[in-house]
């Protein structure tokens, strides 16, 4: 039997321990390690655990990071600062809360419409409150702006109500009364 064989009970008995061969694997898992490449990716990171060529990190760490478990009150927050929405859901609110911004007896006949370039379109159900909203218009824009920010609306738009239209036909006189003027 040769040296290099792996004793067996038949052959005989063991060969002896060496205790080099221990150093000897260290340093050979040692000298792996380095030249793998999951090392060189460490070596690119920084000391905040960030990769410099992506600057993402693997783990957020002791501290908070975007990779965290995230409030949703602050996630939609972002979300609409991103986007720019800011203002059209200050607007959609006051929709919402109309009748608490210009009272009861108002919003029972005035209704908004649209709001765009800081111009408030409302419709009242009757041209006499369409006439009273026209002296009631600086006040609500002050109320509004103070709702939504100074400067936010700067013109109220009044819209009387939606009125029947008596054109019809083929033969409809132009500048007519209406169905009045058959009346003698």
């Amino acid at each position: 039997m040769s040296s290099d064989e792996p004793a067996t009970p038949e052959s005989g008995p063991p060969p002896e321990h060496r205790a080099d061969g221990l150093e000897l694997a260290k340093n050979l898992a040692r000298a792996t390690a380095r030249s793998s490449p999951a090392k060189r990716v460490r070596r690119n990171r920084t000391s905040a655990g960030t990769d410099r060529r992506t600057g993402r990190s693997r783990s957020s760490g002791a501290f908070p990071d975007d990779r965290d478990p995230q409030l949703l009150d602050a996630t939609v927050g972002r979300l609409v600062e991103d986007h720019g929405w800011d203002v059209d859901l200050r607007v959609a609110g006051v929709f919402a809360r109309w009748a608490e911004l210009v009272g009861d007896e108002v919003a029972q006949h005035v209704m908004p419409e649209s709001f765009s370039d800081g111009v408030l379109s409302v419709r009242t159900d009757s041209t006499a409150w369409a006439a009273q909203l026209k002296y009631l218009a600086p006040e609500l824009v002050k109320r509004l702006n103070v709702e939504l920010g100074h400067g936010t609306v700067t013109l109220v738009e009044i819209a009387g109500p939606h009125l029947p239209s008596w054109k019809k036909g083929l033969r409809s006189v132009r500048d007519g009364r209406g169905p009045r003027d058959t009346y003698g």
